[in-house]
């Protein structure tokens, strides 16, 4: 063949390659989650033109009578984006999966749109308030405190959660300890949508009596980076039993008083003030504290005696830091676990002016 012709023959070979239209789609599936029964749910494709001509979309089928389809009815230029819709009725409880098929002059074959969920006779209602910003992600709190938590104990704590973004979002919580775990309702949380998440203390994983603390990340999506903004801080209190101890023991106990149960502080432009709570023993056998703890920075604390015989009596001395305390996120707290059958857990709040 002369290889003028071949030239050429490829030269336009190249030109309707170019100029071909090729539909594409950003996203085929979308996860509607969870949807009210009789309350239509409408999912959104991005879609677009990435050929260099003019596209029309000639006809769109769907799997059922189900579903209403929007869509452009002009033409669509080339390199342009639109976006499809498809609205389920929500007329049948349980999981469903719907498709759509976008036939144009655009690709050879249609292309393929799904949208899935679950429809509930009843969708959990989460109203209320979400200060706490983590990203798109809001929550009614960035704390979690588990008390008084005894061997054995599987307490749950709930985060309210809304995403307040303009796209689907798979919220989870990263870097849990090996006693927590969490659970997301719904998994996929859409556009202007709430959900919840339980997050579940597993005792016997806690090592030590008294204070143990973490910090977890509420990520919007799997992946993501930890970063200080994410942050929920966790705290549990596991105390020591005495379910066995009868009455006549029990006579022979040590006993704590206090003092005080709070100290204020008035810092009256001082970068730090100091103050003390007395401790006695008015019990019959040694008064031990095993556990001295803070629950947030911004405290020193120190105590003179850790065991105290009958009758017996120490101080608690506390230096506050004014700057520090106003950063914490918790409320700033001094933790005592004793043998103290009736007071194993002493807490000691500190407030601030």
């Amino acid at each position: 063949m002369d290889k003028r012709i071949l030239l050429a023959a490829l030269v336009a070979m190249a030109s309707l390659q170019a100029g071909a239209q090729r539909l594409t789609v950003e996203k085929e599936t979308v996860d509607c989650g969870s949807v009210a029964y009789d309350a239509p749910v409408t999912a959104v494709f991005e879609l677009r033109n990435k050929g260099a001509r003019k596209l029309k979309i000639n006809d769109v089928r769907v799997s059922c009578g189900c579903i209403g389809v929007d869509y452009p009815k002009g033409e669509v230029g080339g390199g342009d984006r639109f976006k499809v819709r498809l609205t389920y009725d929500a007329r049948q409880l349980g999981h469903f999966e719907k498709t759509a098929a976008i036939y144009s002059n655009g690709s050879k074959k249609p292309v393929y749109l799904t949208m899935r969920g679950v429809v509930l006779a009843e969708v959990e209602d989460y109203t209320g308030s979400y200060p706490y910003e983590f990203g798109d992600l809001r929550a009614d709190k960035n704390v979690l405190e588990f008390d008084d938590v005894n061997k054995g104990d599987t307490p749950e704590l709930e985060i309210y959660i809304r995403n307040t973004g303009t796209k689907t979002l798979q919220p989870n919580i990263m870097h849990l300890p090996s006693y927590l775990s969490a659970a997301v309702t719904p998994e996929k949380l859409r556009p202007g949508h709430a959900g919840r998440i339980s997050v579940s203390l597993n005792s016997e994983k806690l090592r030590d009596y008294g204070l143990t603390q973490t910090s977890v990340y509420l990520a919007n999506m799997p992946g993501e980076e930890v970063s200080p903004e994410k942050e929920i801080t966790v705290s549990s209190v596991l105390l020591p039993g005495f379910d066995g101890m009868t009455a006549e023991v029990k006579k022979f106990a040590p006993k704590m008083e206090m003092s005080a149960d709070s100290i204020v502080f008035d810092f009256e432009g001082k970068s730090r003030k100091k103050g003390e709570i007395k401790i006695t023993n008015a019990g019959r056998s040694t008064l031990k504290i095993g556990s001295l703890q803070m629950f947030t920075a911004g405290l020193r604390v120190t105590l003179g005696k850790r065991e105290l015989d009958a009758g017996e009596s120490t101080e608690l001395k506390v230096t506050a830091y004014r700057d520090e305390l106003s950063k914490v996120h918790s409320r700033p707290r001094i933790l005592m676990i004793t043998n103290d059958p009736d007071r194993p857990k002493v807490v000691v709040k500190i407030k601030t002016k």
